[in-house]
């Protein structure tokens, strides 16, 4: 009788297809701010261009073509853009955008989890349609789609390619999200999507301006099998202090599955960013990106940013590193990895005509 081959969750600095980019339109958060924002997409869309295509994601075919002339006049090859039409309410393609697996027969299937805007607490219907509108028109390979009832966010896990998961319980174990499932059935559920062998559950961290409860992409991220990359906090005046230091000591009371502790290495915070109203914004480095070839890292004009990417290039010695200033992006609560999602390079479009190139 034939089975069904083993899947599993690569790791971020795996080799990559593309990174998905959901671009701003009028009607998203970022109305007001269009004309800042945008030209820091142009940067980010150049600067990925540069190691591997970007697939962006427009809301209709006149949204399309002034992307793509905007890039065109930005200087990035169109050799290396793929853009697609799917309307959206926003443009945090890391929470709504699709989770790839691959089997043991190199396969990659792309995984529909649900997306309710972290809870509720934003409007999310047409983002949680825009996985299935993907693979619809044939950006998404040729496997068939697998979806789940399960509400998760890209943000909200960290996977080491090997089976191992991090995650902030309260991201994923949420009456808000998944009001039904307990923590057993949303393991047994991430092990049958994801392959996941195991979960390593946090309960601190949360920084001051965060809508996501606590995404794991905003406090610990894997930089290989054994070794985690965290926010960290050395001022006694910090608010967030706190709730880091918690979450410092959790990584040091975790195990590899060798039974040997993670290699830490902190990043640290940068002096806290407020918006007009006040309000402190999430600004941090542990949002970074992987490519192919580089690592690119959110700063924030701050004395810490030297400092955090020394530190990533500690952690990350075979890539190049590229500093993206982020500011104009914290205004909306989120920053690089947020707006990002890496497809692996098992995943290819139908054809190059599916495709837009």
């Amino acid at each position: 009788m034939p089975t069904t081959p083993a899947v599993r969750l690569p790791a971020e600095w795996e080799a990559q297809y593309a990174v998905m980019l959901t671009w701003p339109h009028p009607d998203s958060d970022w109305g007001p701010s269009l004309a800042e924002v945008e030209p820091l997409y142009e940067r980010i869309a150049a600067t990925i261009a540069r190691y591997e295509p970007v697939l962006i994601v427009c809301r209709d075919h006149g949204h399309r073509d002034a992307v793509a002339e905007r890039l065109r006049i930005a200087g990035v090859p169109g050799a290396s853009l793929v853009l697609a039409i799917a309307p959206g309410n926003d443009t945090w393609a890391r929470d709504h955008g699709p989770i790839t697996i691959v089997g043991e027969d190199g396969r990659a299937t792309p995984v529909d989890f649900r997306f309710n805007g972290w809870g509720g607490k934003f409007p999310a219907e047409l983002d949680d349609r825009i996985t299935a509108a993907l693979h619809a028109a044939g950006f998404l390979g040729s496997a068939d789609l697998v979806s789940s009832a399960l509400v998760l966010e890209g943000g909200a896990i960290e996977s080491d390619g090997a089976g191992t998961l991090l995650a902030v319980r309260r991201t994923l174990v949420d009456p808000a999200r998944n009001p039904a499932w307990s923590q057993a059935e949303i393991e047994a559920e991430l092990r049958l999507r994801l392959g996941v062998e195991r979960v390593l559950w946090l309960d601190h961290g949360q920084v001051s301006g965060d809508d996501t409860d606590g995404h794991i992409d905003t406090l610990a991220r894997f930089s290989d099998p054994a070794t985690i990359c965290y926010a960290a906090c050395t001022d006694p005046l910090d608010a967030d202090r706190p709730e880091l230091d918690r979450m410092h000591d959790e990584l040091r009371a975790l195990r590899q599955v060798s039974g040997e502790p993670y290699r830490l290495i902190p990043l640290p915070q940068p002096s806290p960013i407020h918006d007009a109203d006040g309000h402190r914004l999430p600004a941090g480095y542990a949002n970074f990106l992987v490519v192919n070839g580089a690592v690119l890292v959110p700063v924030y004009g701050d004395a810490a940013d030297a400092v955090a990417l020394a530190r990533l290039a500690e952690a990350f010695p075979a890539l190049t590193v590229e500093p993206v200033d982020c500011r104009p992006l914290i205004r909306q609560g989120g920053s690089l990895h947020c707006i990002t999602m890496q497809l692996p390079a098992a995943l290819r479009p139908v054809s190059r005509a599916a495709a837009g190139i």
